[in-house]
């Protein structure tokens, strides 16, 4: 099984309690970002948590040697995001984190933000803390 991680489930990784040791878990075990993904983790960890651009870094080290490499976001993967978000009604940036997980060949993608257990062609979404 190849999973693709939201971004939620990296933010969680950094603090503590269940939903944390979870996300350090679905970490350890392997998987797949997107530079959407990376991209938002940096934003949330300077903004919402006001980590120092050092303390960012190291985490982000961390996960590039704990999951595969981040996979970019080309025009191909932009153009997906549209049809998926205008054929099943997805948010634009959702639908992003869908189509990247698609282009990766992921079979799931762990979020809490979008509905368990739908599925999207050969991709189910799960949340891993439900």
């Amino acid at each position: 099984m190849i999973a693709f991680l939201n971004t939620n489930i990296l933010i969680y990784a950094q603090g503590s309690g269940a939903k944390s040791e979870v996300a350090r878990q679905a970490i350890l075990a392997g998987g797949v970002i997107s530079v959407q993904v990376l991209s938002e983790f940096a934003s949330v960890l300077r903004r919402k948590f006001a980590f120092e651009w050092d303390v960012i870094d190291e985490a982000i080290a961390d996960l590039r040697t704990a999951l595969d490499p981040v996979r970019p976001i080309g025009i191909e993967t932009h153009t997906e995001a549209v049809a998926l978000a205008r054929s099943h009604g997805f948010g634009f940036y959702d639908a992003l984190i869908v189509a990247s997980a698609l282009e990766a060949g992921c079979d799931v993608l762990l979020t809490e933000d979008l509905q368990p257990g739908r599925r999207i062609a050969s991709l189910t979404i799960l949340d891993p803390f439900a």
